[in-house]
């Protein structure tokens, strides 16, 4: 079973009714690891609507979260904003500077990942954590926390291992200057909390509105029980023994809820570069790789990763096992009555397909419509050998893999492959570079083996039908009476083709060629 339905499963022993959560913080920039927590949510959303239970996917933006620090990208003016809430405070323009026409801050930084995550299939509800403290929803969460702060602060150095400091209290209001740092709590009437701040001023905050905020392990909790959470998955940081959500499921308790079941999933890891993270700039952004990946092969990387593994993302060549994987997962999905299976083997079976369903843009869709009857590997080389769009689909209507004009899919593809081609990340060893003539390089790479074989390819290709298909057999044919390997006969074309020993289908490639073209080499050879 697929680790979101056996989720979904458990879930069941609740009821039939899910939330389900995940959220961020609008600081800056967002990565692709932030994707792990949003798409293991919709997925597991996804499994409970295929339980036949009623669920809604939640996404929690922590607007309320204060700015801890200015950050590179931001100009020294907003060390002014430093501890505000990031709901209340500019965005910067493009210098970096408080832009007071430009909204706030946290949509700023929200609306573009909103973006990519539509890109992906992902839609859920979005709740601003400001707009819940300004609607008093909290009020009655932050009342229950303040009348029992001394066993959530029991609660938070016996779980946690972490001593809590004298004069610690369960809200931290906002000061003078609409600050949450430097303000020290000195009395509570409800609905008020009286401070006084660093810089003397004195001042009560009304707890029915957004005039504070929960510390982060308390507020966790109560988001819970205000939403009626009942999952939201949590990276190792805040799920490791003794970590917030350890804190937070005896708290969201003591406030009067139940809490969510926990889930813990590893980190995304760039590719010999270690975990994601925002504050050391190890990072690709979403919409960087989604401009790259298509959205079916980035949900693929989530669903067939089991939540408690790390997963290697890798935009340069596993990009392509990847592919080849889905693509041979969508050719021939895994099969078999129960009874002609191992346990075993079923279980092998349902994570596959699982993974498939869940992969899709759209709930429910047919996965074939994703791959639209052209391979990555297939599009990569087109891509790279045909300088406009209306050229490869020409060129795919000749080979068959394309009946009329390209639909979405296709020409998002296509789109995305571009942006791989001409960016940083293809890799060189997937560069394809059609020589115009023979250097003295490929002739030195050429054996007399090779050439026997090119010179009997040569007058067999002219009574060859220029198609994929036929060129394949022609090669196949032609190396077995000469008596050349199948591989050494692939070699020697990619020599004379690309000036180098590898290369993309050499048989379409060469379809792609024109026959004069390929003829020229091979003479020249």
């Amino acid at each position: 079973m697929h680790w979101a339905d056996h989720t979904a499963q458990t879930l069941q022993k609740r009821g039939d009714s899910q939330v389900i959560a995940s959220g961020i913080t609008p600081s800056g920039e967002f990565h692709v690891g932030h994707l792990r927590e949003i798409l293991t949510a919709e997925m597991i959303h996804r499994a409970c609507l295929d339980a036949g239970m009623d669920s809604r996917y939640i996404f929690i933006v922590d607007s309320m979260d204060p700015l801890r620090r200015v950050y590179d990208f931001l100009s020294p003016a907003y060390e002014q904003y430093i501890g505000h809430p990031l709901a209340y405070i500019p965005a910067p323009g493009a210098d970096g500077e408080p832009n007071p026409d430009g909204g706030y801050y946290a949509d700023h930084f929200l609306a573009p990942f909103l973006a990519a995550l539509r890109e992906i299939g992902v839609e859920p509800e979005v709740v601003m954590n400001h707009q819940t403290y300004e609607s008093g929803a909290f009020a009655d969460k932050i009342h229950s926390a303040i009348e029992k702060k001394d066993e959530i602060r029991r609660v938070i150095e016996a779980v946690s291992g972490r001593e809590v400091p004298e004069g610690w209290f369960p809200y931290n209001p906002l000061d003078s200057k609409g600050s949450i740092d430097g303000v020290s709590v000195t009395g509570y009437e409800y609905p008020h909390v009286h401070w006084v701040d660093s810089h003397g001023v004195e001042g009560s905050a009304d707890i029915r509105i957004a005039q504070g905020k929960l510390p982060w392990r308390v507020d966790w909790a109560a988001k819970w029980g205000i939403h009626g959470i009942t999952c939201e998955p949590a990276g190792k940081d805040h799920g490791a023994a003794g970590g917030s959500y350890d804190t937070g499921i005896p708290i969201c308790e003591m406030l009067g809820s139940p809490p969510p079941h926990k889930l813990v999933y590893e980190w995304i890891q760039l590719k010999g570069m270690g975990p994601m993270s925002s504050s050391t700039g190890v990072t690709v952004g979403p919409m960087d790789a989604l401009g790259l990946v298509p959205p079916e092969i980035m949900r693929y990387v989530i669903a067939r990763s089991k939540v408690g593994r790390h997963i290697d993302f890798d935009t340069g060549p596993a990009l392509f096992q990847t592919a080849d994987e889905y693509e041979r997962l969508v050719a021939e999905p895994p099969e078999g009555p129960n009874e002609e299976l191992s346990r075993r083997q079923q279980i092998a079976r349902d994570t596959q397909l699982g993974a498939l369903r869940l992969s899709q843009v759209k709930k429910g869709a047919d996965p074939s419509d994703s791959i639209a009857g052209v391979s990555f590997r297939h599009l990569a080389m087109l891509a790279q050998i045909k300088s406009s769009d209306d050229d490869v689909w020409s060129s795919l209507r000749k080979s068959g893999h394309l009946d009329g004009e390209a639909g979405d899919a296709l020409t998002g593809r296509l789109r995305r492959m571009r942006n791989w081609v001409d960016g940083p990340h293809f890799p060189d060893a997937a560069k394809v570079e059609m020589q115009s003539s023979i250097n003295d390089e490929v002739r030195a790479n050429l054996n007399d083996g090779h050439r026997e074989f090119l010179s009997a390819l040569g007058d067999s290709l002219g009574d060859c039908e220029w198609t994929d298909k036929a060129i394949g057999n022609c090669i196949r044919s032609v190396a077995a009476e000469v008596g050349i390997g199948g591989r050494e006969a692939y070699v020697a074309l990619y020599w004379i083709i690309l000036g180098k020993n590898h290369g993309p289908k050499a048989s379409s490639l060469i379809a792609e060629m024109g026959s004069e073209h390929l003829l020229s080499l091979i003479s020249g050879a």
